[in-house]
């Protein structure tokens, strides 16, 4: 969903995982974990201000390089993960929007897991129509790498084997 806030205009998606909560929140904030779903190779820094380094293939051709602005990973094993780092939405400018992903275990539900919610959100864009293209775009995006996380979790079905990067 893409709307207007206060200081701009965000991106919020919001994808039910049904897996085990330590797992979900490894997959937000560990190198390991994004290239389960996002990325093909990771190196992850261990607090703000070190760096995440997303390739996009597998000799570093392509690749992603952003600050880490936030990083609360989930340290007891309960499932609770704070990740926010700068992001370039567009590739045609230099501005970082920040994404933040979050991870919270659901409540049981008769006796079985009610899952992880993961939020993700990614804003203030400028409330510009240029900018809300971008935001769009961003949105599209995300949700389909969001869909992915939930595919390889529950089904253990990569979709990047069938959507090459």
């Amino acid at each position: 969903m893409v709307g207007r806030e206060d200081d701009g205009v965000w991106v919020t998606l919001k994808e039910t995982i049904h897996a085990a909560p330590a797992e979900v929140a490894a997959c937000l904030s560990s190198a390991g974990g994004l290239c389960r779903w996002l990325a093909v190779a990771c190196e992850y820094g261990s607090e703000p201000g070190e760096t995440v380094s997303i390739s996009w293939d597998r000799e570093w051709n392509s690749s992603t390089t952003v600050k880490i602005l936030d990083l609360e990973p989930d340290v007891a094993g309960e499932g609770r993960c704070r990740v926010r780092w700068e992001w370039f939405p567009d590739i045609l400018d230099e501005t970082p929007v920040p994404v933040e992903l979050t991870s919270s275990p659901l409540p049981d539900v008769a006796g079985a897991s009610g899952g992880v919610r993961v939020i993700l959100r990614h804003g203030p864009f400028p409330d510009t129509a240029d900018a809300i293209l971008t935001a769009a775009s961003s949105a599209e995006e995300w949700r389909w790498y969001l869909c992915n996380l939930r595919s390889v979790l529950e089904a253990k079905h990569d979709m990047r084997a069938v959507r090459p990067l």
